[in-house]
C-alpha cells in the first residue's frame, strides 16, 4: 500500500464487534490515512485487511480467557511482530483491554519503535474495578479516549492525556428511536462473544418455550446475530421447538426500533436500546468462579450503562444466578404493564443528554484529535 498524503500510518486493533463498528467510523473519518491491523466486517468494508478473525479475541471472563490462553498468546505475538515490521506512527487500540495492553507491552519490550505513539479508545471502568488501574494505563499508553467527562480525572491525575468523546453508539441512532408504537416482537440478544452465547442461549431457549405456554402466543421471537456467533446460533436453534427468527447484524437497528421488549446480554447493546428508548431486561451469566470473583472485586451496583449514568435502576438486571427463565418472564410480564413501561420510557428520556459530547460524533472527535 502506498503511503498517503498525510504520511501517517496507523496500526488499528479492534477485538470485538462494538470496537469494529467504532474502528470503521474512525477509518471513515480519516480517508487519507494508511490503516493496517485487526478488525471485523465493518473495518474490512473500509479496506482493512485483518491479520486474523476478531472472533479469536472475543472472549470475556478470567477463566474463559484462560481456556483460550494458547490462541490468545499466539495472536499477541503475531500482532507484536506485525507492528514491529510495519513501524506505524500510531498504534490505536479499541477496547479489548487485556489484548491491547499485552500487545503494547510486547512492542515496547522490543525497544525498536521509539517514535511510535500508543493510543487507546474506551477507558477501563476504574470506578468499578479499582482506581489503581488508571495508573497502570498511564504507564502503558500515550493518550486515552474516554466516553464520558466523569472518567477523565481518574487518568489525568496520573499524567495520561485523556479526551472525552461521548459514547459512539449515540451517533446516528436518533432516527431509530422508538415512537412507542412497537410491534409484538420480543428480541433476545445473547451477546457477541461465543462464551456469552453458549451460556445465555440455553436460558433464552427455555424462556421462549415457557413464554409460549403462558399466554405470549401472539408474539414474534427474534435473535439478531453478529459474524462471531451467527453460525453457532443458527445451528443451535434447529433443535428448538419454537424457532426464533434470525436477523443479520446490519438489520438489527430496524429490529430494535420495532421491538416491544428486549432481553439482552450486558454490554453495548443495552446502551443502544437505552438510547432508542426500548424497554429492556439485562441478563448475564459467566463462569461460576468468574462470577464469584466479580462479586468480590466490583464496586458498583449495576452493570448497565444507563443505570450507572442515572444512578438508579432503569433497566432491570438479572445477573448470575438470577438469570433464569422464570425471572426473565416475570420481568417481561412487568414490562407489559402500561404504567411500568411509561415510567421506564420517561427515565430513558431523562438520560438522553448523557450520551453525546457537545453534540459531535465520537469518531470525528477522535480523528480530528489524532490528525491535529
Amino acid at each position: 500500500m502506498t503511503r498517503t498524503k498525510t504520511n501517517l500510518k496507523i496500526f488499528i486493533i479492534a477485538g470485538e464487534v462494538s470496537g469494529d463498528v467504532l474502528g470503521a467510523k474512525i477509518m471513515h473519518a480519516m480517508p487519507d490515512v494508511e490503516f493496517i491491523g485487526i478488525g471485523g466486517k465493518n473495518m474490512a468494508d473500509m479496506g482493512l485487511k485483518t491479520l486474523f478473525p476478531i472472533s479469536d479475541l472475543a472472549v470475556m471472563g478470567i477463566f474463559e480467557v484462560l481456556a483460550h490462553a494458547r490462541t490468545l498468546t499466539n495472536r499477541i505475538k503475531q500482532t507484536v511482530d506485525a507492528i514491529a515490521k510495519e513501524k506505524p506512527d500510531i498504534v490505536l487500540t479499541i477496547d479489548s483491554p487485556g489484548f491491547a495492553k499485552a500487545v503494547v507491552k510486547g512492542v515496547k519490550k522490543q525497544k525498536i519503535l521509539n517514535k511510535t505513539k500508543f493510543y487507546h479508545v474506551v477507558a477501563p471502568q476504574v470506578w468499578a474495578w479499582g482506581k489503581k488501574r488508571a495508573k497502570k494505563y498511564a504507564k502503558i499508553f500515550d493518550k486515552l479516549y474516554a466516553f464520558f467527562d466523569f472518567e477523565v480525572p481518574y487518568f489525568t491525575k496520573y499524567g495520561l492525556d485523556t479526551v472525552a468523546v461521548g459514547h459512539p453508539i449515540a451517533d446516528g441512532l436518533d432516527k431509530y428511536k422508538s415512537n412507542g408504537e412497537n410491534k409484538k416482537i420480543i428480541t433476545f440478544v445473547p451477546g457477541s462473544r461465543m462464551s456469552e452465547v453458549k451460556k445465555l442461549l440455553p436460558v433464552f431457549h427455555e424462556t421462549i418455550d415457557m413464554l409460549s405456554r403462558c399466554g405470549f402466543t401472539d408474539y414474534t421471537y427474534v435473535i439478531p446475530t453478529v459474524e462471531t456467533t451467527d453460525k453457532y446460533i443458527k445451528q443451535d436453534i434447529q433443535n428448538w421447538d419454537i424457532k426464533p427468527e434470525i436477523v443479520p447484524a446490519d438489520k438489527r437497528y430496524d429490529l430494535y426500533a420495532n421491538t416491544y421488549i428486549a432481553v439482552v446480554a450486558s454490554g453495548t447493546v443495552s446502551a443502544e436500546l437505552a438510547i432508542m428508548h426500548i424497554p429492556t431486561i439485562v441478563v448475564y451469566k459467566m463462569n461460576f468462579f468468574t462470577t464469584m470473583l466479580a462479586h468480590i472485586l466490583l464496586k458498583i451496583k449495576w452493570v448497565s450503562l444507563v443505570n450507572l449514568l442515572m444512578n438508579k435502576t432503569i433497566f432491570p438486571e438479572l445477573l448470575g444466578k438470577k438469570a433464569t427463565p422464570s425471572n426473565i418472564i416475570d420481568s417481561i410480564q412487568q414490562l407489559t404493564l402500561p404504567s411500568v413501561r411509561a415510567n421506564m420510557l420517561d427515565e430513558l428520556t431523562r438520560a438522553d443528554n448523557k450520551w453525546k459530547h457537545g453534540g459531535h460524533k465520537a469518531a470525528d472527535i477522535i480523528a480530528k484529535d489524532i490528525l491535529k
